[in-house]
């Protein structure tokens, strides 16, 4: 089933980050990607935290796994190694807005279709 293999696949990346010292946070405080984070067992040991756009959801915490959600001028003031793009349908937007994070070396994980880093 590509939902398990895209599961393995991804928690080892992420393992393998955490051991290698890198550090991660997520982006988008989704309802698809809340559903990711919890199915594939995702959850504080591997994220530090979430970023989103919406001020509604920042000061708040993701469900399930009960990440704080900042906005996403955190991405510049942390300068986590990596972030995993929970809002992968909006994959190009986010990225174009976070050039300034990329341009000092952050690196972008998207999960779906296929694991990919950018």
């Amino acid at each position: 089933m590509k939902v398990n293999s895209l599961r393995q696949q991804l928690v080892q990346m992420l393992a393998d980050l955490k051991a290698g010292g890198k550090s991660i946070a997520a982006y988008g405080a989704s309802a698809k990607g809340s559903t990711l984070l919890n199915y594939f067992g995702i959850g504080r040991e591997t994220i530090e935290f979430v970023t989103d756009r919406s001020p509604i959801k920042q000061g708040l915490y993701t469900p399930g796994t009960h990440l704080p959600i900042y906005g996403p001028e955190k991405l510049l003031d942390a300068m986590p190694d990596y972030v995993l793009l929970l809002t992968w349908n909006f994959a190009p937007e986010i990225l174009a807005q976070q050039a300034e994070y990329r341009r000092r070396g952050g690196r972008f994980i998207i999960p779906i279709p296929e694991v990919t880093v950018v």
